[in-house]
């Protein structure tokens, strides 16, 4: 009885070691003896127990984050850059024998990386073109960590943390902007409002009439105004028809 308690003990110790179970998203790399023969899954796995050993990888993407870095920029102002990096294992063989660790190789490849990219730029160029140095970051990345089998699919600076003395020459920079756009519209205003004046007073000068028009027009609308009393010059040439009238009455009674 004894004997065979052993023996199905010893079975089941056989069973757990030599049966793996891997996932969709997960590859078992085997090592026999030692040396790599080849990564198998997903599903079940059959291992030789003590000869075989197989370490699980995930082929999943990973998101990392990458703590802020004190960035020293070209035009020498100090910031701090934080990034996030978007990275998968396409080649499970190397990512367990090319490099010890990948996901910590990897953080610290990006924390260099994103410091030196960061480095080489301008404060202006590090705000506003940012989608250009997420590119530059990504293709260096993936460059160095191509020979580990991981693939970085894409890399986001998420927040440059400024001086707050830089903040406030940032702010004045927009506010002097600002008021430089206003006064560029204000004196395009002006410009384009004197020159309609400038033609509407050629086309009164050829024209006597109009401008009479315009004056009793300007009546009308000042005395729709709720004013006590209004006093308006009129001009000569506003009475010059009546004048005119009444001497050709005189003479022709003469």
């Amino acid at each position: 009885m004894v004997p065979s308690a052993i023996i199905v003990f010893l079975v089941l110790i056989f069973l757990f070691m030599a049966i793996k179970i891997l996932n969709e998203y997960e590859r078992g790399v085997i090592f026999r003896l030692g040396r790599v023969i080849d990564h198998k899954g997903p599903g079940l796995i059959i291992l030789i127990p003590i000869i075989d050993r197989m370490v699980r990888v995930s082929l999943r993407t990973v998101v990392m984050d990458v703590p802020p870095q004190d960035v020293i920029t070209r035009d020498n102002v100090s910031v701090k850059v934080n990034a996030v990096i978007y990275f998968r294992v396409m080649d499970p063989t190397k990512a367990v024998i090319e490099v010890e660790n990948f996901l910590y190789a990897t953080s610290q490849l990006a924390q260099t990386t994103l410091r030196s990219v960061c480095g080489q730029s301008e404060l202006d160029d590090l705000l506003s073109e940012r989608e250009k140095i997420n590119m530059e970051l990504q293709e260096i990345l993936d460059r160095h960590t191509d020979p580990w089998g991981v693939k970085v699919s894409m890399v986001e600076v998420k927040h440059i943390d400024l001086p707050q003395e830089m903040q406030r020459a940032i702010a004045r920079q927009a506010e002097a902007e600002r008021e430089r756009r206003a006064k560029i519209i204000n004196a395009e205003g002006e410009y384009q409002a004197a020159t309609r004046l400038t033609e509407a007073a050629t086309i009164m000068a050829q024209e006597p009439t109009a401008l009479q028009l315009r004056f009793l027009q300007t009546l009308v609308e000042v005395s729709a105004e709720k004013n006590s009393t209004t006093i308006f010059p009129v001009p000569i040439d506003l009475l010059e028809p009546f004048v005119r009238a009444r001497k050709e009455s005189q003479e022709a009674k003469s």
